[in-house]
């Protein structure tokens, strides 16, 4: 096998190198700057270029990063090695690995969705295709993002009329910026965002991506209102002295969970917005088809499920085994 699965991570051995492990090792191939695919502690580290900023802000100036342009081979110990985009966040990538004429792809987390702020996901044909599975049950099926977009706007213009603060929660990275970048949809209006967002937004738009005008909500005046206004944060801030700031508040959550009925009320939001960066199940079955692969190894998530389905259509597919979380309901 060209990939396998170990207890630091998938493991390539031609190549001696891993990929998204979950301990320190020799040398980190890296999907994403995700934490659940990018940990510190590793002598070195490779990424496409897009990443290359995010993974120095999470691992720190010390960490040795390399990096590649989308598409650009790279010999590790005679392995040739590319990033593909992934379309789940910026920088994300599928990672093609061929030696001896058989080529692997690993996915990392990916999504077809069109997202303003990341390169689309582009199809990879291969001899073994490993996947995620976070979403992989048919219940999960997206509305088009614009759809979900327009549900959000309505609420905070619901919020507006109402004269109140509607706070919307997501994940630190990728899912905030995602949101950020689709609020064009409702109109030139400044966004609150949490502290903690900020750097990552200013990484965002030093890469290009287009944002509107942010402000961080801890850094306006003592007793200032925040009726009617948007403020983006993240879980971590739930429930924190942040919080008192704004008064009689709507809360919201952005995650593909919002789909499953019941998630909502369970979490004690008011609102739910079933926007993902990760693959539905229409999607997750058509790229597998699309990779042309004879093997697909499924990871984190519904593995099970998903390689039960893909079976059955004639490919041969086993569950792996990771730490990969995926987007699980309580991550950051």
């Amino acid at each position: 096998m060209l990939i396998e699965p170990t207890d630091s991570g998938l493991y390539c051995e031609a190549g001696r190198f891993h990929i998204d492990p979950w301990q320190p090792v020799e040398r980190a191939v890296i999907s994403h700057a995700h934490g659940d695919h990018l940990r510190p502690g590793s002598r070195a580290y490779l990424c496409s270029t897009a990443a290359q900023r995010l993974l120095r802000h999470r691992l720190g100036s010390a960490a040795t990063i390399d990096a590649a342009e989308y598409g650009t081979t790279v010999d590790v110990n005679g392995v040739r090695v590319s990033f593909h985009p992934a379309g789940h966040i910026l920088g994300s990538a599928q990672i093609r690995v061929e030696c001896r004429g058989e080529v692997w792809v690993a996915s990392g987390d990916y999504k077809r969705a069109p997202d303003p702020t990341c390169t689309p996901f582009e199809p990879q044909r291969c001899h073994v295709f490993v996947t995620e599975a976070t979403f992989g049950l048919p219940v999960f099926r997206w509305d088009e993002p614009a759809q979900t977009v327009g549900e959000i706007c309505a609420w905070w213009d619901e919020m507006r009329a109402a004269g109140r603060p509607a706070v919307l929660f997501g994940y630190a990275l990728g899912k905030a910026q995602r949101v950020l970048a689709e609020l064009a949809r409702c109109g030139e209006r400044p966004v609150f965002v949490h502290g903690a967002l900020a750097p990552l937004v200013d990484l965002y738009r030093d890469a290009g991506v287009v944002l509107p005008q942010t402000r961080r909500a801890s850094e306006t005046p003592r007793g200032t209102s925040f009726a009617g206004e948007l403020i983006v944060a993240p879980l971590s801030a739930r429930g924190t002295v942040w919080m008192r700031r704004f008064r009689d508040h709507s809360s919201a959550f952005a995650s593909g969970w919002m789909r499953i009925r019941g998630a909502r009320r369970r979490r004690a939001y008011d609102r739910g917005f079933a926007l993902s960066d990760h693959a539905d199940w229409d999607a997750l079955m058509t790229t597998i088809a699309e990779t042309g692969a004879e093997r697909v190894y499924v990871t984190h998530g519904y593995t099970q499920q998903l390689a039960r389905a893909v079976s059955e259509q004639g490919i041969e597919a086993t569950s792996w085994r990771t730490q990969y979380e995926g987007e699980v309901e309580d991550a950051e």
